[in-house]
């Protein structure tokens, strides 16, 4: 990968509407070129809270680029997290995928290929929550100088 984004722990909550909320550091090619925040806003059906960590892998410097200057993204989502095992189905700009996890005991990852020069990597750490909701997305970047 050109370069990556990690998100250490995500709060995520919501009753009809919800938030989410990380921060995190941007590498380009193996260095800190900066700091991130993700903020999602999300009204549908919703319950509950969760934790999660997110790596976003950027295949060039293209998909690099523009993470750090293209930073808004309208995503739907299902979803339904309990403690560590986790399913979801997502459409967005950025493509769709689906995906689900039973935690760090499994051992073991899918193949994932790059959509449109960009790969997440969602890890639930915890909480119980269960979603059906439309919302957006945004990821602001600051450079390190």
């Amino acid at each position: 990968a050109y370069g990556y984004a990690v998100f250490p722990t995500v709060g995520k909550g919501g009753i009809f509407i919800g938030g989410a909320y990380g921060a995190g550091r941007v590498y380009e090619q193996g260095r800190i070129s900066g700091t991130a925040t993700l903020v999602k806003v999300s009204v549908g059906f919703q319950l509950g809270g969760q934790a999660f960590s997110e790596i976003i892998f950027f295949q060039n410097e293209h998909a690099y680029n523009k993470f750090t200057n293209e930073n808004f993204e309208f995503d739907g989502s299902l979803s339904a997290v309990v403690i560590t095992a986790a399913a979801q189905a997502q459409a967005g700009t950025q493509g769709q995928s689906a995906g689900a996890s039973l935690g760090p005991a499994t051992g073991t990852q899918a193949e994932i290929t790059y959509t449109k020069g960009m790969a997440v990597f969602i890890h639930t750490l915890g909480g119980l929550m269960y979603e059906a909701s439309v919302g957006g997305q945004k990821f602001s970047f600051e450079p390190i100088n």
